[in-house]
């Protein structure tokens, strides 16, 4: 009997024992879960000082165009295209690069990848009732030359690349519209050597035969 009185004491105070460590342990997390708040909270505030900062450093800009517009003309066209060129242009812009010490301290180079299209065509304006004549079943339709009729760049393709920046030097804004229009020049001059005009007449002369076909004109000569 008093064997058996010793182990139930012995248990219960295991157990007590037992429930005691684990109530420290507890304690002891929950004092640390406690402790780590104020450390979670100063994280937390860091992050969003950062992020306010980095808005502030890299705005997104607000664009808001004017309420009043104003239409300063409008002209009928009777413009005929017949081809489009698609070209790609790279465009530098340097500014003091003739010195190694200017070009450490002030210099500027800037990389543009230019995309635009050129259109070529005739415009149908300038014919005449005297540029038209029918002659023995022949008609003779004296065209145009053929003229470019738009140049256009795609800025949502461009592409703008900081090659070299002078530490004393902030980029200019000015530099990439200028360099806009020197690539607009080059693409129009590219399209120019490779012949666009003279692909634009044959095109117009091709689409011009088929329309006077379709009117009855059998045969029809076109001259310049």
């Amino acid at each position: 009997m008093k064997n058996t009185f010793n182990t139930i004491l012995s248990i219960l105070i295991l157990a007590a024992l037992a429930a005691g460590v684990y109530f420290i342990v507890q304690t002891i997390r929950e004092s640390a879960a406690a402790a780590t708040v104020p450390f979670r909270q100063i994280n937390q505030a860091n992050d969003a000082l950062q992020t306010q900062v980095s808005q502030m450093m890299n705005p997104t800009p607000t664009i808001i165009p004017d309420p009043i517009t104003y239409i300063n003309e409008i002209r009928a066209l009777a413009r005929l295209e017949t081809i489009q060129y698609s070209v790609s242009q790279v465009v530098s812009h340097e500014v003091n690069q003739e010195h190694p010490l200017s070009t450490y301290l002030f210099g500027t180079k800037l990389l543009l990848q230019i995309h635009g299209s050129v259109i070529a065509g005739i415009d149908m304006e300038k014919i005449q009732p005297s540029d038209m004549r029918l002659q023995d079943g022949v008609l003779y339709v004296n065209l145009p030359p053929a003229e470019i009729l738009a140049v256009t760049l795609d800025t949502n393709q461009m592409e703008v690349y900081t090659v070299q920046e002078g530490i004393f030097v902030d980029i200019d804004p000015n530099y990439v519209i200028q360099s806009l229009g020197v690539g607009q020049d080059r693409i129009m001059s590219v399209a120019l050597d490779d012949g666009i005009l003279v692909q634009a007449q044959r095109n117009a002369e091709v689409y011009l035969l088929r329309f006077f076909n379709a009117l009855g004109y059998k045969i029809v000569l076109f001259e310049q």
